[in-house]
């Protein structure tokens, strides 16, 4: 039930009033202040709040192109994009930003992949020159499966400029397309706002109330008692004569003149007796999880602890970023790159360790353990903590005392 159907039922059961016979929902929301969804949904605060994290936590992470033997292949053109600017007007952040922002809220994302050929530099083979957004709501996937435009069953994508107002054919490998868990085709798919769009209704309009609640000096409306007929006109003006000190915060606490013989009888709406808070915070729940957000990840931290914040985002992490990161390395090493790139085993991965960082003591504690054991070189360890190379660091070290256990063996 939501907000709206809860106080039309708190009224029809009220002494004092008894209008909502002759009303449906809608208009008893107006009559309430409150319109059907009167704002975007990314206004609705706990959505606005899971879009920001997802977005912000994937930009947040450097994406690192890498040779076969693990190194970091720095020198590659596509490579230098993503990690300066992916174009002339944005960074890689703002890139990303805009690009995951699309995914979540139109359900599917999508990146204009702008290829040139410079013979000079690349033999005859083609370069990019740069990656574009291009806004979800302005792009027609098109499958052909009659073989109009090329080859049977491709796949094109239609975009029409909202800038330029012109528009554009673009082959499937010339487009990264990102999309969200929701599809049931595999080629797009599904936004959040339409698997729950009575869960974000039902919030937008409680946060709509509350607003209306707010501006209203945070009283309830009422209904005016009086002896007589009056016209429609006089009607209206007698309304608007006690809205005047009835209504907006700084009437809050004041007298009310009434004329004798009229009497003002309040719309008796309790928030804690119709569960408000508690139907609200549902909602936000619902909303968080449906797009894989921690209750904490909200502010709610009524089965959180200090102690389990670290455990916390690494759940945060599996549970939700993994998936993500993995649909988009998987899109840039296919059309990123091209065969021979592939073949030698090249690939693309996000750094997922910042959002994995412990304190500081504790990432004293793993670090060590890696350089004594030999898994990293203290250059490398210098590196993760923004330090200079020092002389001589460039070395694995480990134990002396530490044996193969086929020595061992043989020993026996």
């Amino acid at each position: 039930m939501n907000v709206v159907s809860r106080i039309r039922k708190m009224a029809d059961n009220s002494t004092l009033f008894r209008p909502t016979a002759s009303l449906n929902d809608e208009q008893f929301a107006k009559w309430l202040g409150i319109s059907s969804v009167p704002y975007s949904q990314r206004s609705e605060v706990t959505y606005f709040t899971c879009l920001k994290l997802l977005a912000e936590t994937l930009a947040k992470m450097p994406i690192k192109y890498y040779n076969a033997d693990k190194t970091i292949a720095a020198d590659d053109d596509v490579y230098k994009l993503l990690k300066y600017r992916p174009n002339k007007n944005m960074t890689p952040t703002a890139f990303l930003f805009a690009l995951e922002n699309n995914r979540n809220h139109f359900g599917n994302g999508y990146a204009y992949i702008h290829r040139y050929l410079n013979r000079e530099k690349y033999g005859g083979t083609m370069g990019i020159e740069g990656l574009y957004i291009m806004q979800s709501d302005c792009v027609t996937q098109i499958v052909d499966d009659k073989g109009i435009f090329k080859n049977k069953g491709d796949i094109w994508y239609w975009y029409q400029d909202p800038l330029s107002g012109e528009s554009y054919f673009f082959k499937a490998d010339e487009v990264i397309h990102v999309k969200t868990s929701h599809t049931f085709n595999g080629l797009t798919g599904l936004p959040v706002t339409q698997i729950l769009k009575t869960t974000l209704e039902g919030a937008l309009e409680s946060q709509n109330f509350m607003n209306n609640l707010y501006k209203q000096g945070l009283t309830a409306r009422a209904t005016l008692q009086y002896t007589g007929d009056l016209d429609k006109k006089k009607e209206k003006k007698l309304v608007e004569k006690f809205e005047q000190y009835t209504t907006g915060a700084n009437n809050a606490g004041k007298f009310i003149p009434i004329p004798i013989g009229m009497e003002i009888k309040p719309l008796s709406i309790s928030l804690t007796d119709s569960q408000f808070f508690e139907l609200k915070k549902y909602s936000a729940l619902q909303i968080a999880a449906a797009m894989g957000i921690k209750p904490n990840q909200i502010n709610d931290y009524e089965k959180s602890s200090y102690n389990s914040s670290e455990m916390q985002n690494l759940t945060f992490y599996i549970d939700t970023m993994q998936v993500i990161l993995k649909q988009y390395e998987e899109e840039f090493n296919y059309k990123l790159q091209d065969e021979t790139a592939r073949n030698e085993g090249r690939y693309y991965k996000f750094n997922e360790k910042v959002i994995l960082r412990t304190t500081a003591q504790q990432q004293q504690i793993v670090e060590c353990g890696y350089i004594q054991n030999g898994v990293k070189k203290p250059n490398e360890v210098r590196n993760d903590l923004d330090l200079p190379k020092a002389e001589g660091g460039d070395v694995l070290m480990c134990n002396g005392n530490y044996k193969p256990i086929t020595a061992v063996r043989e020993e026996e």
